[in-house]
């Protein structure tokens, strides 16, 4: 069969190579190759699934398919414990090996985690370096500077003062009534740095015929020169020596009076550096010195005649009708209105007195009265036709219907009762005062009782008679409050006043306003301005401004723990300028160059500031061209984009850092939070914390090392004017006055600093607010809406210049920051109010900030429903105080000159995200 078989097999096979075609064997060839594979695959992939969800099996259904129909139950049983045993040891290995997977898994998040951390750790300290390139760099720059520096620094004067070997033998005049600074004035015994020492006679100890003087007029004085900072008990340092004379001095006889004055101890034979004081209180005083052998003495009166002032040498008083001192706005009258009922008014009396002696030996054609054309009664006459034929309403009135008060020959009565005049001067928009007839008198007790009233009321003075000596005018321009027009002009007067609009009447209302706060209101103000007259006249700067101290929280054993490492919330991780040591912003720079500039402004010019915000900046090139000290332009002049922009400071003025003043009562946490956000900050000199409390810190509270000091200041009261006082801890004129619940990101705090170096005089910060129209009751309300006008930033994130915190705490009118403590609310309404009375300009908000979200903080005061009453009150009082609304509207904000501008890739931006 065997053999039968091979030879039929073989011819088969012949017959299939014979008849089967080569590509249906191919085929049969691929199906197989393809097929076997994948039902291998498909058997194995099966191998290891677990038991409960059959998923994973020991081995593949291949080994399935054996026929155990024949096995014997024994080796049954032996092949299922084997195949156990199989999937046990592949369970066991493939547990092991996701157990190796897992481990490789976290290994290399670990590894990635690394490679991240140093990538992050590189991209650090690559910036760090950058940073410290920047910083070497203005290190060179310091260094370079200071050995080409020529101009030593200037600090408050040291006081110099004289001896009694300092006097000089000065030769006399020819006359007294020759008398000037350079002649008759002793300057050995003004040192420029000597203060000013005044020495003060008192009428109790030298009598001069004054012990009869009006008592309030007597104890005001002293009152004022014994409260003034440049007073002196030791007569023998005294730059000047003043003398108080009276009427009371009148009914001495010329003889006896000058024997009196030549009697005092120091008059030193010619009386140099004497000044006397002959202050009117009454509208009797007049001129005692006629005939008197003043010698050097310089007299300050308010009646003068033009040959017996000595121009420059003797001064033109005001009179002392006001309160000895303190506040005056209560009994000042709003400034608006600015139209008032009557256009003009004049209430007077003419009459041709016998002459009182006024030492007239003038020229005749001097001393000869105006002729017809422009004598009184022709100008009684220009008053009546336009009074007659004019639509404006005026108020003339010729003939005194109750009492009268005569003056010198030749000038107007002025009618009594004083209320029935100053009836008239509350209604009027402009008050005229005639000078009296005679040209060479140049300034009465009556005329200047006229000027001070109209001023007090608010009626703006026109003066009629060009010759007129005003009060102080070395210091203040009376040409922003008065109208001065010569009496030839009397026909175009009413064409003239026509003239002034709206905005010029009030400016020159306001002006006259701060001119009689300032300088006329009360006998303090004119013992202070005549004293500040002469210290200008001799080139003496002002007393240097007295600074808060700055007691630390803390007492000199406890040392507070310090927090060395902290987690910081995610910040830009931008350049926003060099870390730098801190450097403080040069003081008194404008000792002697600058005595006169503050005399026409608001506030306090009796003080000598360590700076202030309104000098103006040099030119462009000053910088390049041998002024560049301390500047730090951008790309070194060539300019530049984000990179260039935030390794300096650039802009008008030198280099400078700014100070943080954060105000806390009783919020540990969030104040600790507060200043770790500070860490690494440019520009920053110091943090002061105010800390309002009466309770002491926690002594286990950590403060964070955030590279500036940080000095905690100890309140004498929980008081929120405690944020503005001028402490002496603050060595920059750059104050940011923050919160300790704002959160500012360090982009957003730089940017607000360069804005402010641009605009030093103004407020400029984040959260802006508004004043707004009660329509209903015709008031002011406070706004807090989002509006497309501002009239206010909130100080609980704003810079402002140190010059303002003196303002406001020694200046300000105290029932403002009385009313600031009643209600514990409104100080940042305050100094918005202050600083735009000063400067009549709005604050600047910088970018979109409106409101501050602090999460966790405990609930802030303004979510209280009555906060807002009472800033609603604050408003409307403030600006009752300042006779005027002193808040501008502003309808834009500030951004970054780059904002929101397309740029090439290879620039960068000022900021990213401003």
């Amino acid at each position: 069969m065997a053999s039968w078989d091979l030879p039929r097999i073989r011819s088969y096979a012949r017959y299939w190579a014979t008849h089967v075609k080569l590509s249906r064997l191919i085929l049969v060839l691929l199906f197989i190759l393809i097929t076997v594979p994948l039902i291998a695959h498909y058997y194995l992939s099966n191998i290891g699934a677990d038991d409960d969800d059959d998923v994973h099996r020991s081995r593949s259904k291949l080994e399935h398919d054996e026929d155990f129909s024949n096995v014997k139950p024994s080796n049954l049983k032996f092949h299922v414990d084997e195949l156990k045993k199989i999937k046990s040891s592949v369970n066991t290995e493939l547990r092991d090996m996701e157990k190796q997977r897992q481990r490789l898994k976290a290994e290399i998040v670990e590894y990635t985690s690394h490679v991240e951390r140093l990538k992050h750790e590189y991209e650090t300290m690559n910036k760090d370096l950058e940073k410290m390139k920047v910083t070497l760099e203005q290190v060179k720059l310091e260094m370079m500077e200071a050995s080409v520096r020529s101009m030593p620094e200037i600090q408050a004067p040291r006081r110099i003062l004289p001896s009694t070997a300092d006097n000089v033998d000065i030769p006399p005049p020819l006359s007294s009534r020759w008398c000037r600074m350079f002649s008759c004035f002793d300057y050995s015994r003004c040192a420029l740095s000597s203060e000013f020492p005044v020495y003060f006679y008192n009428p109790e100890d030298y009598d001069v015929g004054m012990n009869n003087l009006e008592p309030f007029l007597l104890s005001s004085v002293k009152s004022a020169l014994n409260a003034n900072v440049h007073i002196t008990f030791n007569a023998n340092i005294a730059c000047v020596y003043i003398v108080l004379v009276g009427d009371a001095s009148a009914k001495l006889s010329k003889g006896a009076l000058q024997t009196k004055l030549h009697g005092l101890p120091y008059w030193r034979q010619d009386g140099r550096n004497h000044i006397l004081v002959n202050l009117a209180r009454k509208f009797s005083n007049q001129d005692i010195f006629d005939g008197v052998n003043t010698g050097r003495a310089l007299l300050a009166q308010s009646s003068f005649t033009d040959i017996q002032l000595r121009n420059r040498f003797d001064m033109v008083l005001p009179p002392a009708l006001g309160a000895a001192s303190g506040d005056v706005w209560q009994e000042l009258l709003p400034i608006l209105p600015v139209r008032r009922k009557y256009m003009l008014s004049f209430v007077g009396e003419y009459r041709n007195l016998p002459k009182i002696k006024l030492n007239l030996n003038l020229p005749k054609s001097k001393s000869t009265i105006l002729g017809k054309e422009f004598n009184d009664e022709s100008i009684v006459a220009v008053l009546k036709r336009m009074e007659s034929s004019s639509h404006d309403l005026f108020y003339f009135k010729y003939v005194c219907e109750n009492e009268r008060i005569f003056g010198v020959s030749g000038e107007w009565a002025l009618c009594g009762p004083d209320t029935a005049r100053h009836d008239v001067l509350k209604q009027s928009t402009f008050s005229l005062i005639v000078m009296p007839t005679n040209q060479s008198i140049i300034s009465t007790t009556l005329t200047q009782i006229r000027l001070y009233e109209a001023l007090k009321l608010g009626a703006v003075p026109v003066i009629l008679g060009d010759n007129l000596q005003f009060p102080f005018s070395e210091l203040i321009d009376w040409y922003q409050a008065a109208i001065i027009v010569p009496k030839s002009r009397i026909t175009e007067l009413h064409f003239l006043t026509r003239t002034y609009t709206d905005r010029d009447i009030f400016k020159m209302r306001r002006h006259g306003r701060i001119i009689y706060e300032l300088y006329l209101g009360t006998t303090k103000s004119i013992i202070t301005t005549l004293l500040a007259v002469l210290r200008t006249r001799v080139g003496i700067p002002a007393t240097p401004v007295q600074e808060e101290s700055s007691p630390s929280i803390f007492n000199k054993t406890f040392v507070p723990i310090k927090q060395d490492s902290f987690q910081l919330d995610a910040e830009s991780d931008e350049m926003l300028g060099p870390i730098e040591p801190p450097y403080a912003s040069p003081k008194f720079k404008g000792n002697y160059s600058e005595l006169f500039n503050l005399f026409n402004l608001p506030g306090d010019p009796f003080w000598l500031y360590p700076n202030t915000p309104f000098g103006p900046p040099m030119s462009s090139d000053a910088k390049f061209l041998g002024s560049g000290v301390g500047f730090r332009p951008i790309g070194k002049g060539e300019g530049g984009s984000g990179k260039e922009f935030n390794e300096a400071l650039g802009g008008n003025v030198p280099r400078e850092q700014f100070t943080i003043v954060m105000l806390t009562y009783e919020r540990e946490p969030v104040l600790i939070n507060a200043l770790q956000r500070l860490k690494g900050l440019p520009y920053l000199n110091k943090v002061l914390v105010v800390w309002n409390s009466p309770m002491q810190p926690s002594v286990e509270l950590r403060w964070p090392e955030i590279g500036v000091p940080v000095h905690v200041v100890k309140t004498t009261k929980n008081s929120l004017n405690n944020r503005f006082l001028p402490y002496d801890a603050i060595e920059t004129e750059a104050i940011l006055s923050i919160d300790d619940d704002a959160h500012l990101r360090h982009d957003e705090i730089i940017f607000g600093f360069r804005v402010w170096r641009e605009a030093r005089d103004r407020v400029v910060g984040f959260p802006g607010r508004y004043h707004a129209w009660d329509l209903k009751h015709q008031g002011w309300l406070y706004n807090s809406n989002y509006s497309c006008e501002l009239s206010m930033v909130l100080t609980g994130a704003a810079f402002f210049h140190k010059y303002y915190a003196y303002l406001y705490s020694y200046s300000m009118p105290q029932a403002i920051r009385d009313m600031v403590d009643e209600y514990v609310n409104c100080e940042d309404i305050a100094m918005n109010f202050l600083v735009s009375h000063i400067t009549r300009k709005p604050p600047i908000k910088v970018t979109s900030r409106w409101t501050f979200r602090c999460p966790g903080c405990p609930q802030a005061l303004s979510i209280d429903e009555s906060h807002f009453q009472e800033r609603h009150k604050c408003i409307n009082f403030f600006s009752r105080v300042y006779g005027y609304m002193p808040l501008l509207y502003t309808q834009f904000r500030v951004d970054s000159v780059l904002f929101k501008t397309r740029i090439s890739h290879d620039k960068q931006k000022c900021f990213r995200f401003i």
